[in-house]
């Protein structure tokens, strides 16, 4: 019987390759555009060989940083989305409609609003958040077994509750509103290398834990009695990867704010690219979440000089056609 060429190793390999490649190019992109124009080899100059010019201080200390946390963020949502879609065998989860970046932000806002002083603990307390809201969904969803849409629906009414909650504290504290002016929208704004340096850890200990668990998600994909009887401890990894998506979600939410549908998106991006293959689907979503949302982060740059448009909605415009599309079935169309 003849292989399908989608399906060898060879073409997986060459997808990622092209993959990497794009995210160079989104880099290059999102580097160089602004109000200040940079071509790549001046780039390249400004980062490598001449650090005291103009060039080096845009790039490295402004742009560079800016850019890296972007790509970060958007690795950081599409791992969380693609675990997500495969353990609740859910084509519309993702960290925004269950909710997990609803109750991380409202942690965070209230560490940064109420507690200023403790502004070094906004992951750990966004962590907490998004794992409560992922417990308390999970009880609500839970009747005679977990509904995905049941839970999808879940997640929205408790998603609406969190951000009103997050409104109702900005309100309370007017005085203190500029620590949280991007956490509503999702912003990029003023980041700097010390933000780099706060998401990178979760990221790659993220990335690391979630392809050494790649062949247990396959497995978990044929079924909980099936892969029970090949000997996988279903709850036992559910839990852990629930646990593994709530810390990835935290530390995204935590540097950059609310930012939906790229944990819903890139995922099926990456699976029509890609197939359904975690050991490749994971590092693909990877890829294809960081160059998106360094592009996304580049057009809110751009297209409105001198104002810009944070990342957020940029996201929202280009995702809601595509979620509007999944709901209309075009999921089936979708590689398997």
């Amino acid at each position: 019987m003849k292989t399908d060429f989608r399906d060898t190793p060879r073409y997986k390999g060459m997808v990622l390759i092209g993959l990497i490649l794009f995210v160079i190019v989104s880099l290059f992109i999102s580097v160089g555009l602004g109000a200040y124009k940079v071509g790549p080899m001046d780039i390249i100059k400004a980062i490598f060989v001449d650090k005291s010019g103009m060039n080096h201080n845009i790039i490295y200390n402004i742009r560079l940083p800016r850019t890296f946390v972007a790509g970060l963020v958007g690795v950081c949502l599409a791992l969380a989305g693609a675990i997500l879609q495969g353990i609740m065998r859910n084509s519309l989860a993702s960290p925004s409609t269950i909710g997990i970046t609803s109750g991380a932000g409202l942690m965070s806002v209230i560490c940064l609003v109420l507690f200023p002083q403790y502004e070094y603990l906004v992951t750990p307390a966004a962590f907490v958040g998004a794992v409560f809201t992922t417990v308390l969904i999970f009880i609500l969803s839970w009747k005679d077994g977990i509904n995905p849409l049941r839970m999808v629906l879940a997640g929205l009414a408790v998603s609406s509750l969190l951000n009103a909650l997050v409104d109702l504290i900005l309100i309370f504290f007017p005085d203190r509103v500029h620590n949280t002016l991007g956490f509503s929208i999702g912003s990029l704004s003023v980041k700097a290398w010390n933000d780099f340096n706060r998401i990178w850890p979760y990221a790659l200990i993220g990335f690391i834990v979630a392809m050494i668990l790649s062949k247990k998600l396959n497995i978990l994909l044929l079924g909980d009695e099936i892969a029970g009887s090949l000997g996988v401890n279903v709850e036992r990894l559910r839990v852990i990867l629930i646990l593994l998506t709530s810390l990835l979600a935290a530390s995204a939410v935590s540097v950059v704010g609310l930012i939906s549908f790229v944990g819903l998106i890139v995922p099926h991006i990456s699976r029509i690219l890609i197939g359904s293959d975690y050991k490749y689907l994971l590092p693909a979503s990877a890829l294809t979440g960081a160059g998106v949302l360094m592009l996304c982060d580049t057009i809110g740059r751009v297209v409105a000089e001198p104002m810009e448009i944070p990342v957020g909605i940029i996201m929202a415009i280009v995702g809601v056609p595509f979620f509007l599309y999944l709901l209309r079935g075009g999921i089936k169309s979708a590689r398997k």
